[in-house]
């Protein structure tokens, strides 16, 4: 996990007057140390051993506080649970069509793609998302054997 990742959101947090419950920074801390992009769900059934009071409730209004704040991002793929995504700098996804695995996929040739579409269609771009749709390495081996 990112130190300087998961101490700039606290600052981030902090500067919104955003008080920290230890189920807040937990959230926090597991969201900044996943790959995974978990739902509420899976987040909550990590913690739960740890929280014992807490509710599925608390972790959607986390959240959504962290949503609001800009330290996290929510992915929402159809109608299944949305995912919860710690790096908010610009980025794609690489979905796996059997086991709904999603990988952070990097490509800086797509930078310029928001000012090409205003040009071309005239429209003001606010942002743009791409889902690159496959096989992960360990579903595409059950097929392959």
């Amino acid at each position: 996990m990112s130190d300087h990742r998961l101490q700039h959101a606290l600052d981030a947090l902090k500067s919104t007057r955003v008080r920290m419950t230890p189920q807040r920074h937990a959230i926090l801390e597991f969201l900044y140390e996943s790959t995974a992009h978990p739902t509420a769900d899976d987040i909550y059934k990590a913690l739960e051993g740890r929280f014992p009071n807490m509710s599925v409730a608390t972790v959607y209004n986390n959240l959504r506080v962290f949503k609001e704040a800009g330290i996290v991002k929510e992915l929402t793929y159809g109608d299944a649970s949305s995912r919860f995504d710690s790096v908010t700098s610009d980025h794609y996804h690489v979905i796996c069509e059997d086991c709904g695995k999603i990988v952070d996929f990097h490509y800086p040739g797509l930078d310029e793609v928001e000012t090409l579409a205003e040009h071309v269609t005239g429209f003001k771009i606010h942002n743009h998302r791409m889902e690159i749709y496959g096989s992960c390495p360990k579903c595409k081996d059950k097929v392959e054997h």
